[in-house]
């Protein structure tokens, strides 16, 4: 098995993150409440993304994950 890092579609090395919010189901997606907390890493290259739940992922580096 090759061990490479990057982008999991492209190979590129080029990633940013942000976060994001998004609603649940049932009242909170009916009231709009946004209670579920992500961080989002991408590919700037060809736009691949993965999500990851905020609360559980603190004290990590995202990115790293994100290349493997």
């Amino acid at each position: 098995m090759k061990d490479s890092k990057g982008c999991i579609k492209c190979g590129s090395t080029d990633a940013d993150s942000k976060e994001v919010a998004m609603t649940g189901t049932g009242l909170s997606k009916m009231f709009d409440v946004q209670n579920n907390q992500f961080i989002v890493v991408f590919c700037k290259s060809c736009g691949y993304s993965e999500f990851y739940n905020k609360k559980s992922s603190r004290g990590s580096n995202i990115v790293d994950l994100f290349f493997g």
